[in-house]
């Protein structure tokens, strides 16, 4: 029985998955002994596995985290006091199903960017969206947003991301309109979705960094009711990173290998005794 014909309508339909099952049944032995029910239970299973799939790597994409950042790639040997329990706790992502914030401190190379893309990953394997974005180039973005008609837009953008990364909260005291915009972003998610929030100020700093104050107790009480915390200490993982080593210009290069070559060649001339012949004096 030709299968072209069911292969191409599968295909036209977009169940890619089952087609490729499909064309693999026939090609091992084991699937003849299987009843019709069975062999099209696992076609089933193959475009259920096919779409997950898709579907997180069009998240991650999305996503815009580092595309190296994960939980398996977390070093705990390094002390930071970071707490394996709660970090594998975390992976889970079952603080994102009850709408709770993650706040991550430390000083700068600790790794606070890596761990939470790295979480932010785990969410998004386990069927949640996540985005990504640096606290100052999001707030010039609300800014210039405000004045070309984008700001109602944006921020609904920003609310219903299962997972928002605000990294670098408070690398300098906000401006008015600046906490403003941040206060809406937050309100927005508030025990509606989760944000995990990176600062290299402690969070007991964070009232006096968010600009007028009322506008940073209302964020800060979005913010830290039922927040989870990982405070990191120690030095930056950078230091222990060995540099690159300088590279060098090809024509230097070869005109620095080409000097010893001419040095030896010089040597081994004045070393050299003159042939009989070149002893003898030449004809008029």
């Amino acid at each position: 029985m030709l299968i072209t014909p069911t292969l191409d309508k599968l295909q036209a339909l977009n169940l890619t998955g089952m087609a490729w099952a499909l064309t693999e049944q026939p090609e091992r032995p084991a699937y003849q002994a299987l009843s019709f029910e069975e062999r099209l239970g696992m076609l089933v299973d193959r475009e259920v596995q096919d779409r997950d799939t898709r579907r997180v790597d069009r998240n991650l994409k999305a996503a815009k985290v580092r595309s190296t950042a994960c939980v398996e790639d977390i070093d705990f040997g390094h002390p930071r006091g970071l707490d394996r329990g709660q970090v594998l706790s975390l992976a889970s992502a079952q603080w994102v199903a009850g709408h709770q914030n993650l706040l991550i401190v430390g000083p700068t190379g600790c790794g606070k960017s890596f761990l939470a893309c790295a979480l932010a990953q785990a969410a998004v394997r386990a069927g949640r969206t996540a985005g990504y974005h640096r606290v100052p180039r999001l707030l010039a973005d609300l800014g210039l947003a405000r004045l070309d008609g984008r700001w109602p837009r944006l921020l609904a953008t920003l609310a219903k991301v299962d997972v928002l990364i605000l990294d670098d909260l408070a690398l300098r005291p906000l401006t008015t309109d600046q906490a403003a915009d941040l206060l809406e972003v937050i309100d927005d998610r508030a025990q509606r979705r989760s944000t995990i929030v990176t600062s290299q100020l402690p969070i007991a700093s964070w009232h006096d960094a968010l600009g007028q104050p009322t506008l940073a107790d209302a964020s800060l009480d979005r913010l830290l009711h039922t927040a989870h915390r990982i405070e990191l200490r120690g030095d930056s993982l950078r230091r222990g990173q060995p540099e690159p080593a300088p590279s060098i210009p090809a024509a230097a290069g070869s005109a620095v290998a080409a000097a010893p070559l001419r040095a030896r060649t010089r040597a081994q001339a004045a070393e050299t005794p003159p042939r009989p012949d070149e002893d003898r004096p030449r004809r008029p």
